[in-house]
C-alpha cells in the first residue's frame, strides 16, 4: 500500500503518521522532540519516528513532510523560530532528514498544514474561502483564498493572525517586539498565565492551594477544570479571553472574507464553554455582505491528528501520480 509520513513537530513531542491517499491514518506514533537539546537531537528523533513507522508498514514512504512553527523554508526546515526550537534557524533540517532516511522530504508551517487538512479530509472541503485558527501555546493560522492555500517570498501569508495588534496600549510584550497581539492574548497559555497572574494578586480561586504548591500545573487544562466549577476568577478570564478572540475573528473576517472559520488546537478542546458567545460577537461586529449572514464557525473534526494529516496531505501534493 502507498503511503506518505506525516509529521508535526511540537515543542516536547513529535506526532508522526502513515496515512493513504485517501486521509485515512494508518499507523501512528509520538514521542520526544528533544528539542531543547539542539537540532542534531530533534533530527534524531524524526529519524526514529520515520524507521518506526517504515518498518511497521514494510515498505519506503512515497513522501513525508514536516509541520513547523514560525516561517519555514520546504526545502530546508523553518528559517525563522525564536525560542521554540534551540538553533533551528537555519539548520538544514529537510535535506538531512531525507539523506538519513533515503526519501523525499518537505516542509511547510504547522498551522498552514492544518489548513491544508481542512481543505483536503476536513471542514473546509466544500469551501473556497476559509480561515483555520490554532489555538496553543501560541496563536497560529492558516487561509484558504479561492480555493488555494498562497504562499508568499516571505513564507508567511496566512499564518500571521496571531501577531495582529488587538489591544496596543496593554499586554505582555510578544516576540515581535509589540504588545497586545493576539497570541499573547488570545492563545491557551495566555488563558492560564491570566488566571496565574490573578491568584499571585491575591485573587481568591480554587486553584489557588495547587498554585502555590506549582505555579506551573495551572495550565490550560486547570483552569477548564475552575470553569467547570464555576470559579469566578477562572470564570471570568475566560471570558475576558473570548471576547479577545472574538475581535481576532472579527478582524479576520474583514481581512480574508473567509465562508467559515475553523477553530484547532488544545484551546478548541474547551469551545462549549465558549463557542455560542463567541459566535454571537463575532457576527453582532463584522461588516458583511450581505447583511446579516451569518460566519459559520466550527471547531476541527480532525482533532489532534489535524497536524499529522496536513502534513501527509502536502506530502502527497508533492508526490508523483501513481
Amino acid at each position: 500500500m502507498r503511503y506518505v509520513i506525516g509529521i508535526d513537530v511540537g515543542g516536547t513531542r513529535v506526532k508522526a503518521g502513515a496515512v493513504d491517499r485517501a486521509g485515512k491514518l494508518l499507523r501512528h506514533s509520538i514521542g520526544p522532540s528533544h528539542a531543547e537539546r539542539g537540532p542534531a537531537a530533534l533530527l534524531r528523533a524524526l529519524v526514529d519516528q520515520v524507521r518506526e513507522l517504515r518498518k511497521a508498514m514494510g515498505e519506503r514512504p512515497a513522501g513525508i513532510a514536516l509541520g513547523l512553527s514560525g516561517a519555514v523554508d520546504p526545502s530546508i526546515g523553518t528559517v525563522c523560530l525564536p525560542g521554540k526550537f534551540k538553533g533551528l534557524e537555519e539548520f538544514p533540517l529537510v535535506p538531512k532528514l531525507s539523506a538519513a532516511v533515503k526519501a523525499p522530504v518537505v516542509a511547510d508551517n504547522d498551522a498552514r498544514l492544518a489548513m491544508i487538512a481542512e481543505k483536503t479530509w476536513g471542514a473546509a472541503m466544500p469551501y473556497d474561502w476559509a480561515v483555520m485558527v490554532s489555538i496553543g501555546t501560541g496563536l497560529g493560522s492558516g487561509v484558504v483564498l479561492e480555493g488555494k492555500i498562497l504562499r508568499d517570498p516571505h513564507l508567511q501569508f496566512g499564518t500571521q493572525l496571531g501577531h495582529i495588534v488587538i489591544q496596543a496600549l496593554g499586554g505582555r510584550l510578544c516576540l515581535t517586539n509589540a504588545r497586545g497581539t493576539a497570541e499573547m492574548l488570545c492563545s491557551a497559555t495566555a488563558l492560564a498565565s491570566a488566571v496565574r497572574d490573578g491568584m499571585q494578586r491575591g485573587i481568591h480561586s480554587i486553584l489557588t492551594e495547587r498554585y502555590w504548591r506549582d505555579p506551573h500545573s495551572i495550565d490550560f487544562a486547570a483552569v477548564l477544570d475552575g470553569v467547570a466549577k464555576k470559579d469566578r476568577l477562572c470564570v471570568d478570564e475566560l471570558e475576558h479571553w473570548r471576547k479577545n478572540l472574538g475581535w481576532l475573528l472579527v478582524s479576520a473576517v474583514h481581512a480574508y472574507a473567509p465562508q467559515i472559520i475553523i477553530l484547532g488546537g488544545g484551546g478548541a478542546k474547551a469551545a462549549k464553554y465558549f463557542l455560542p458567545a463567541l459566535k454571537k460577537q463575532v457576527n453582532e461586529h463584522v461588516f458583511r455582505h450581505p447583511r446579516g449572514e451569518a460566519v459559520p464557525i466550527v471547531v476541527s473534526k480532525l482533532g489532534d491528528h489535524a497536524g499529522v494529516l496536513g502534513a501527509a496531505a502536502l506530502a502527497w501534493e508533492r508526490s508523483p501520480k501513481q
